[in-house]
């Protein structure tokens, strides 16, 4: 949504809880499987955070062209976006803007979310490179909440960080997180913005949020995770924002040359899918704990005997 009311406007967030509601009734009364299981509360509280939908805002004002990019992943979670935000606007690799432009060649400054601690920190790139890295690398626990320009801490990105399972204390459901970039004119390239999902990465979630997949970048018309409820997927919305409103989408992914990073998530699915339980297929122990193991490992934790 677009809209003059600021950021955690509580008008806003209330007309998208009640259109959550509202979408709900009409899933149960289809008898559709999980439905409004993403909703942890019957009562809006005056904001959407901590209800269990993910949240992503931003608030600037409207350039001479300003277009956008949403990213929308399905079976996976926040921490996903991790390693494509860092390569939009920290690697030199992806972004050829961040040597050859000067509006991007001092940098960006990226706002971490520690989703374990509740606790947050800031560090800019290139000066903090090994520092941010450091802490990106633990996808499940430190994840990329926003993004500004150094020059004039102008916004460039924001993500949902919702962390659906810590929220509710168990599994209900995974958490697919979005996220808005800003593109062009003192931002990287629209190109840059999509290239680093080219490379299919692995991350957390898939079937039952407990297993390791490929994100696979799609159009909106396969947005559909069906083997093994996965392989975990994303697709991409560019809009121009024009007095104000959304113009668009335009179905960034649904483009032949990403035919090769589909098939090597294809790939990587079937290779990781011969693990069957095991690791690294299956997510390891201490990001199992939320899922529903737990209540299996519940019936013979008594049977365990000190070694000798």
């Amino acid at each position: 949504m677009t809209h003059q009311n600021g950021e955690e406007n509580e008008e806003i967030h209330k007309l998208a809880w009640d259109t959550f509601i509202a979408a709900t009734e009409v899933a149960k009364k289809l008898k559709l499987y999980g439905a409004g299981q993403d909703l942890l509360s019957d009562t809006f509280s005056g904001n959407i955070k901590g209800m269990g939908p993910g949240v992503a805002e931003m608030e600037f004002k409207e350039r001479p062209s300003d277009p956008v990019v949403v990213f929308a992943m399905d079976k996976t979670e926040p921490g996903a976006f991790n390693l494509p935000l860092f390569k939009i606007f920290a690697d030199p690799f992806n972004t050829a803007g961040l040597v050859i432009d000067p509006s991007l060649h001092n940098g960006f400054e990226f706002e971490i979310y520690d989703v374990m601690e509740n606790k947050k920190i800031s560090m800019s790139c290139p000066d903090e490179m090994y520092d941010l890295l450091a802490l990106l690398g633990t996808i499940n626990r430190y994840v990329i909440k926003r993004i500004y320009r150094r020059d004039d801490h102008e916004i460039a990105a924001s993500v949902s960080t919702e962390r659906l399972n810590l929220l509710a204390g168990q599994y209900v459901g995974k958490d697919d997180p979005v996220a808005i970039v800003r593109s062009q004119s003192g931002f990287p390239a629209t190109g840059e913005v999509a290239e680093p999902f080219a490379f299919p990465h692995l991350v957390g979630g898939w079937m039952r949020g407990s297993h390791n997949g490929p994100l696979m970048p799609v159009a909106h018309k396969n947005a559909y995770p069906v083997r093994f409820d996965g392989p975990p997927r994303v697709v991409a919305l560019g809009f121009q924002i024009c007095e104000g409103e959304l113009i668009g989408p335009v179905d960034m992914f649904d483009d032949p040359v990403y035919d090769r990073s589909r098939e090597l998530a294809s790939e990587i699915a079937e290779y990781m899918r011969r693990h069957g339980p095991f690791e690294p297929h299956r997510l390891p122990s201490d990001e199992m704990e939320y899922t529903t193991l737990p209540g299996v490992m519940e019936k013979f934790k008594d049977r365990f005997e000190d070694i000798d």
